[in-house]
């Protein structure tokens, strides 16, 4: 399932939106503004951001901005009511990959959604490759050098969650919070085994290696031969 973040400060329309989305499949998370949205993709896996432009404490544009300073590619649609040529010119100059007028039309919108995910190289079934090595979501099924093989749910989706950002490091609370019921007896502990047990599966692996990051938490690294 794929992870649509709307980042839109008037609740009735993010509301429309989320109903919308999950009418069509997609797992929807919100934000009010740029700077909680930037706070949801540090935790977050997300395929696609839908934001407005006109917000408060960091709007549209300088979250746009912000983000492809980064170096993310994470497709991105500006739905908003300034439709003027120069507001168009200006988001699409600042990073966005397309660009609604409001009120928009749901079907367009949804349409419009495929399409990113397709031009991105997001594929219908949520691969992810890094070198040799193929990453298949929606079967938790790993590709090593032509080989498929299906990994326990958590694990692959660990696995899935690092090697989205090569050398981002995780804490192992947010991967805790992400991958695990906040309501279970679960302790970070649990985090170390999965670790553990997916060194121990990719430990020949020529594509990535996780890392220790000491007193932090985890990270994925490509490979110099990559």
């Amino acid at each position: 399932m794929f992870n649509i973040l709307v980042v839109e400060d008037n609740k009735n329309t993010a509301r429309l939106m989320e109903v919308v989305l999950t009418q069509n499949g997609y797992c929807v998370l919100h934000a009010s503004n740029g700077e909680e949205a930037l706070r949801v993709l540090d935790d977050k896996h997300i395929d696609l951001i839908l934001v407005d432009i006109m917000m408060p404490v960091m709007d549209g544009i300088t979250f746009t901005r912000v983000l492809r300073n980064s170096g993310s590619k994470i497709p991105i649609i500006m739905v908003t009511a300034k439709d003027s040529q120069e507001d168009i010119r200006k988001g699409f100059l600042t990073g966005t990959d397309d660009y609604m007028v409001k009120p928009i039309d749901e079907f367009e919108l949804v349409l419009r959604i495929q399409a990113l995910l397709r031009r991105a190289n997001i594929a219908a079934e949520h691969e992810l490759t890094i070198g040799n090595t193929v990453l298949l979501y929606d079967s938790f099924t790993v590709r090593e050098n032509g080989v498929d093989y299906e990994l326990p749910r958590k694990e692959f989706q660990l696995l899935f969650k690092l090697l989205s950002y090569p050398n981002k490091t995780f804490t192992r609370r947010q991967l805790m919070e992400e991958f695990w019921d906040s309501e279970t007896q679960s302790e970070e502990r649990t985090v170390d085994v999965h670790i553990n047990r997916l060194r121990d599966r990719f430990k020949e692996n020529n594509d990535f290696e996780i890392v220790t990051v000491r007193g932090l938490g985890y990270k994925a690294v490509k490979k110099e031969n990559v």
